[in-house]
């Protein structure tokens, strides 16, 4: 099929088999722009005006891993910080009065919060939830299966812990010493305690097309209801700190025609990787979320570029806001990300 008429296919809700998600991730010029134009109107048909506002809390830089591509990795020598709970519990409160609809709390698999059943993060949890009253992620890495339920239990409405890839060779070059599988179970492990799940595949690491385009059909298949693509940023300190740096072009791609795959799902635009600069042109291939808002002067690091805009303040609320008006639309209030949010945990709980 031509891509225009598996762009119809989707449309109409046909099946999509994956020569089909290649050939879309591989469109050129005009049909690429066809693609991202479906996507778009895809994305605006299901959520209208609205786009949802992630804060990003990094609070802990520490982690026990080694994986190949990440900057905060074990060996690299860094400084590293931890926040205390007082501190997350207010930055979350001045995000939230900023306007995002949402706190992803993320750390390294610090050893410190990952004790006991990661006890402590569990308490920071609570405390966000009870204290400001706002949506939160969990992003802490890799946990045991008897941790998700006192987590989702705690408050968490999410839980994120991204696969990168979906090629097992891949990923045992990346995630050293990493489990496949137990990483994989991390989201249905989630969705069983009642959290929503967030999975993400990061773009330029040595994949191929297809892998890419396995990787988008597994997320789906899953249930996530985020899936994400992130360009990978090359980190110095790391074995891969001498990869050449790929264009966002493969991540937009991806973007569209995850939209177009899945067209109810959250989809986000993130800051981490072009900062501000880079918003737009992922709005405009369909995606509805924007993540990794940080607060300027707060001693925040991001994940893909841990200084990227943040002092400047270019990551910050204000800042998203008037990139959202100018191109006609507007940050979601929390009253309506919480009943997407309600409607959501419904399907988890009946089993959708």
């Amino acid at each position: 099929m031509s891509v225009e008429d598996i762009i119809g296919s989707a449309l109409l809700k046909e099946r999509i088999g994956i020569d089909d998600v290649v050939a879309l991730l591989s469109a050129k010029g005009a049909e690429a722009e066809a693609v991202k134009e479906a996507a778009r109107n895809t994305r605006d048909r299901m959520f209208g005006d609205r786009t949802f506002v992630y804060g990003f809390v990094y609070f802990s830089t520490y982690c026990r891993n080694d994986c190949a591509f990440c900057y905060y990795r074990k060996t690299n020598s860094l400084r590293r910080y931890r926040k205390s709970a007082d501190e997350i519990v207010a930055l979350s409160g001045s995000l939230k009065d900023a306007g995002i609809n949402l706190v992803d709390l993320t750390m390294g698999e610090d050893p410190v919060m990952c004790a006991d059943g990661h006890r402590t993060m569990r308490d920071v949890v609570r405390r966000v939830k009870e204290e400001v009253d706002i949506a939160v992620m969990a992003s802490p890495g890799a946990m045991d299966e008897t941790s998700f339920k006192p987590m989702s239990e705690a408050g968490a409405d999410w839980f994120a812990c991204y696969q990168e890839t979906y090629n097992r060779d891949l990923f045992s070059k990346l995630r050293l010493e990493q489990d496949f599988d137990r990483r994989l179970s991390q989201k249905t492990w989630a969705r069983e305690a009642g959290m929503l799940t967030e999975d993400g595949m990061m773009v330029g690491l040595g994949e191929t097309v297809r892998d890419r385009a396995d990787s988008i059909l597994r997320m789906g298949a899953l249930g996530c209801e985020q899936i994400r693509a992130m360009t990978f940023v090359p980190q110095e300190g790391t074995p891969m700190s001498g990869t050449s740096a790929s264009t966002s072009d493969d991540e937009l791609m991806s973007i569209a025609v995850m939209r177009l795959l899945f067209p109810d799902r959250l989809i986000p635009a993130s800051l981490d990787v072009e900062g501000i600069a880079g918003l737009r042109t992922r709005l405009d291939a369909g995606a509805n979320v924007i993540t990794s808002i940080v607060p300027p002067k707060m001693n925040l690091a991001g994940v893909a570029q841990h200084e990227l805009d943040i002092d400047n303040g270019h990551r910050s609320v204000h800042h998203v806001l008037e990139m959202l008006d100018a191109m006609g639309k507007r940050a979601a209030t929390c009253g309506e990300y919480n009943e997407s949010v309600s409607k959501m945990k419904s399907k988890v709980r009946i089993g959708d």
